[in-house]
């Protein structure tokens, strides 16, 4: 069965690419890209087919993604989500903020919009039980962050 082409799909293959670039995927950028998974809706079926895609196994079922870019309502949760991801663990790797990076591109997310999601992430972590971990990683995320 081919993979149906969709917004989400589409993004999880620029996103398995990027994870590709260096030949492997690691646990860091395995775990992210499994929360996006979910969050742009691709099944788990779709996934190991995406992942041969991204390979140039398989054909892409996309011409070109240009019918699929712009804003779209949920984007900045999408990205939200990505980045507690990354931050979920102790450290952030090259890897995962590529993968930040390149879904901030894809979804067109400004500057003024990650400061509210990072507010909205400050706000989150002064319930969670790993806040104080989480905040510090973001404060380290803002320092190599070019676009904040």
């Amino acid at each position: 069965m081919a993979l149906i082409p969709s917004r989400g799909l589409h993004l999880y293959l620029e996103l398995m690419k990027t994870a590709l670039d260096d030949g492997i995927v690691t646990d860091d950028e395995a775990s992210i890209m499994k929360v996006l998974a979910t969050s742009l809706g691709v099944s788990p079926f779709d996934v190991g087919m995406a992942m041969d895609v991204a390979k140039g196994i398989d054909p892409s079922p996309f011409e070109d993604g240009s019918q699929f870019s712009g804003h779209h309502i949920g984007d900045a949760t999408i990205y939200q989500t990505a980045l507690v991801a990354a931050l979920d663990d102790e450290i952030i790797t090259e890897e995962e903020w590529a993968l930040v990076d390149t879904l901030r591109n894809l979804l067109g997310i400004q500057s003024d919009q990650h400061a509210l999601i990072e507010e909205a992430i400050r706000a989150m972590a002064e319930t969670d039980e790993n806040g104080e971990r989480r905040l510090e990683r973001l404060a380290r995320f803002n320092v190599v962050c070019p676009y904040c």
